[in-house]
């Protein structure tokens, strides 16, 4: 005889276990069911490499978890089961081939010292973004935290209308809309400094030419500068394992190697689910499916033929390659040792290189320079090495989910089992120019490729850490697809999370709180 729950959720990552949490705290019977060992999907950390070092599978920065509505509704609750953060002044910085390199810090004077260096423009433009940015803010993250259906848009827009008037309005529209090229070049005279912003549009398939991308830099840059970036203590997992926490203490079940073989439904409306194993579940009230649009259809064996074919053909952004590093120190920047003080680096030193990559990537050829985030995470929270060691994450984008070719015509592998080993040395040989004498810091390492991304995640397709495109045509009302970016699906009682439903990728749990509020009538 099946088991019966309110709601089960299908997957464990941040979104569906948020979505859990606040139900499990309105009194529903929660069930989460993953398939993997460890609940967190892409937010989970391990030791990778050698004993006592713990390496962030994917996600690193909690700095939207931090700031997000659900952790405004439960954060003295979370801090309650373990949750544990690291405040980071200097989030992020740029190195440059020439031996330079520009950064973000709190400390406003730092930041403007340093943009002065290479324009008093830049940095006079700097500190009026930055003036401006409590202005402005209310009006994006009202607008990244709004339902996105119809209703939640006019009301939004007359808000914003009440507040900037038609033109001011009209202005930010286009803003929206702008590449984050197109912004960083009529904001700013300095391709370094343009690189350095330019940089964060690639977390987000945002490449420089990208329409839509320019809100990303901008805030990015802005939320950096005002409050810096949040870590986890120990790791990014901090989150899961207090979620999963306080699941199971309102009475919530989460069960991990735990395979969903099937979502049932009869009548047009979701009844449960059937594990791998043959064990049965009913849900009175929702099945919530933390999967990639194209699983969804396999689970259910069909929906509705438009829905099914917009699931089945959801774009996925390039993917990415990460090397997680046990050092015995940090690297020797050749720009300088503040560097170290980094939580992320980049080295993407210009725009035109950044496009190139993207380019590269989306033709299925491996990058002759790839982009590099270089976190130091053990820099600001030394718990994730033994003492006087740290870790290395290193993420390497973009990299191709199939190989089709080497854009510097030396990688002849035909896939990432031959392809690991000589991509990652491109890599390293990059780093290696801006930090000399790093690889002889390196205690072990451990590649992994986007094909092992997927395959340990099946909703990382392709090696993509962002769960599908941002792009115009597949972000806003449109994400997943026209008419279900409330996660919405033509079963009823069957809901769709996670990064692919809106407001899409980030560690700020966005989909799965939106979701459970709407379930739980807020």
């Amino acid at each position: 005889m099946a088991e019966s729950l309110d709601v089960i959720l299908v997957g464990a990552g941040h979104n569906a276990l948020a979505a859990a949490v606040h139900l499990a705290a309105k009194g529903w019977k929660v069930g989460v069911f993953e398939q993997a060992p460890v609940a967190g999907g892409a937010v989970k950390t391990g030791e990778y490499t050698l004993p006592g070092f713990r390496h962030d599978w994917a996600a690193m920065n909690l700095s939207l978890f931090a700031g997000s509505a659900f952790f405004k509704r439960y954060g003295a609750e979370l801090q309650g089961h373990g949750l544990e953060f690291v405040p980071v002044s200097r989030p992020f910085a740029s190195a440059f081939p020439d031996g330079t390199w520009l950064g973000v810090s709190t400390d406003m004077a730092e930041t403007l010292a340093r943009i002065e260096a290479v324009s008093a423009a830049d940095a006079k433009r700097w500190g009026e973004l930055v003036a401006g940015f409590g202005a402005e803010a209310p009006h994006l993250f009202g607008l990244l935290g709004s339902r996105m259906n119809m209703y939640a848009l006019a009301s939004f827009m007359f808000k914003t209308i009440r507040a900037k008037g038609v033109g001011g309005t009209l202005d930010m529209g286009r803003f929206l809309l702008e590449s984050p090229r197109r912004w960083l070049d009529r904001t700013f005279e300095s391709p370094k400094v343009r690189a350095m912003l330019g940089a964060w549009g690639m977390h987000l398939d945002f490449a420089p030419d990208v329409s839509g991308g320019a809100l990303f830099p901008y805030l990015e840059g802005m939320a950096g500068q005002a409050f810096g970036m949040v870590l986890g203590r120990g790791g990014a997992d901090t989150i899961i394992r207090a979620m999963v926490a306080m699941i199971r203490a309102k009475g919530g079940v989460v069960e991990t190697g735990a395979r969903v073989a099937r979502i049932d439904h009869q009548g047009g409306k979701a009844t449960g689910i059937t594990l791998a194993d043959g064990r049965r579940f009913t849900a009175t009230r929702a099945v919530v499916a933390g999967v990639a649009p194209r699983a969804l259809p396999k689970l259910t064996g069909g929906t509705e033929p438009g829905f099914d074919r917009a699931m089945t053909e959801y774009a996925h952004a390039p993917g990415t390659m990460m090397i997680h590093i046990a050092a015995s120190d940090l690297p020797d920047w050749a720009a300088g040792g503040a560097l170290r003080d980094f939580a992320y680096v980049h080295l993407a030193p210009s725009l035109d290189q950044m496009a190139r990559t993207y380019q590269q990537a989306q033709a299925g050829l491996l990058p002759d320079e790839p982009i590099l985030v270089v976190g130091q995470p053990t820099g600001q929270d030394p718990t994730r090495a033994p003492a006087g060691k740290h870790v290395i994450w290193l993420q390497v984008r973009m990299a191709p989910g199939t190989i089709r070719g080497d854009a510097k015509g030396e990688i002849a592998a035909p896939d990432w089992t031959a392809a690991a080993e000589p991509f990652a040395e491109r890599a390293l040989d990059i780093l290696e120019r801006y930090a000399p004498g790093f690889r002889s810091k390196i205690l072990a390492r451990r590649i992994v490729t986007p094909a092992e991304l997927e395959a340990e995640n099946p909703n990382l397709v392709g090696g993509d850490q962002v769960c599908g495109s941002h792009h115009l045509s597949q972000n806003f009302l449109f994400r997943p697809v026209r008419s279900h970016a409330d996660g919405s699906t033509p079963i009823r009682n069957l809901f769709l999370t996670g990064a692919a439903v809106w407001p899409g990728a980030g560690t700020g749990a966005g989909s799965g709180f939106l979701l459970a509020q709407k379930l739980a009538g807020k």
